[in-house]
């Protein structure tokens, strides 16, 4: 089977690309931008460059796209052009040329609005059956594409796979007071309890989506690192995150304390993987448990993987205030 993979000069592009080399199987990777990675530079956005790189694939994972580090920089017209028509003429090609399997790479940022409680509410319990509420245009565009994903299986019965992804970039975060109060890998490991996903995790998730799609037929899964709470736990998590974690991980607290580090005291979400790991068999690796092992073990909890692909950012510019612009 030849995996035609989009946006193979990303973070998640590369990451499927290296895998898929690593073990022999025949891929083809495409980016707007060169790398070792990439066998062909052009744009999505370009239907005659989108057939003639489907020509001849069995499956395609379409993880090029424009993401919310974007929003400021970008237009909202270069996200329609980008993450709707891109993703249009990425399924009209996938037809033509009988592609068996197309998977879509998605965001958590679909949920949007829905993520954030009011203040006093419990924390949100996110399934599949959340209904989305977009809150920027890369969210609204992202569940544009979902929606034309659907449509070409109902109409031609192309079988997708839509995979919503939790965050696995591995740069600073946007927001300054979370860098000011927490290190880079506090933060990160804090977030595999409950919005974090290890780019070794996220392949994994999206090659078995390519090998399941035919039987799948279409599908919306959340791709984030297994929890460890229970829809029990939520009235407590916004309220007191860390005595809920101690309570779970008994040597938490001194773990941490040995690194310098601290626990969140509250937490807004809870991503619920069940349905990937139920009906697409996934099996991800890297969570908060994991965290602990490597922390007693004194090894990085970043897979192999996440340290050979690295941090690339998301502009050739360089911000003075954060990895990003963000909307005021």
């Amino acid at each position: 089977m030849t995996i035609l993979v989009t946006g193979s000069s990303g973070h998640l592009g590369e990451a499927i690309v290296r895998t898929l080399r690593g073990r022999g199987s025949p891929v083809r990777g495409i980016d707007l931008k060169p790398s070792p990675f990439t066998d062909a530079v052009g744009s999505i956005v370009d239907p005659d460059f989108v057939r003639e790189q489907v020509d001849g694939v069995t499956a395609v994972i379409h993880t090029a796209t424009l993401h919310k580090p974007h929003v400021v920089t970008h237009s909202k017209q270069d996200f329609i052009d980008t993450n709707v028509t891109g993703t249009l003429n990425l399924l009209e090609a996938a037809v033509a040329a009988g592609v068996r399997s197309f998977v879509f790479t998605s965001t958590t940022s679909a949920f949007g609005s829905q993520l954030r409680p009011e203040a006093g509410q419990a924390a949100a319990w996110v399934t599949e059956d959340l209904p989305p509420v977009p809150k920027n245009i890369y969210g609204t565009t992202k569940l544009m594409a979902e929606n034309l994903c659907e449509l070409f299986f109902r109409e031609r019965w192309l079988p997708v796979v839509v995979l919503r992804t939790s965050r696995f970039f591995p740069e600073d975060d946007d927001d300054p007071a979370m860098r000011s109060a927490y290190p880079l890998e506090n933060t990160q490991a804090n977030e595999l309890l409950y919005r974090r996903l290890d780019i070794a995790d996220a392949v994994s998730a999206h090659l078995l989506a390519a090998e399941r799609a035919p039987k799948v037929g279409f599908g919306r899964y959340i791709v984030s690192a297994t929890s460890p709470f229970d829809q029990r736990h939520l009235t407590a998590l916004a309220r007191d995150a860390a005595g809920v974690v101690r309570e779970l991980y008994p040597d938490c607290a001194q773990l941490y304390a040995a690194r310098g580090w601290r626990l969140f005291p509250e937490i807004d979400r809870v991503y619920v993987n069940a349905r990937a790991r139920r009906e697409l068999g996934w099996r991800p690796e890297f969570d908060f448990a994991h965290v602990l092992n490597c922390l007693r073990e004194g090894r990085d909890f970043r897979s192999a993987l996440a340290r050979e692909v690295g941090s690339k950012g998301y502009h050739d510019a360089v911000f003075d205030d954060g990895p990003y612009p963000i909307v005021p």
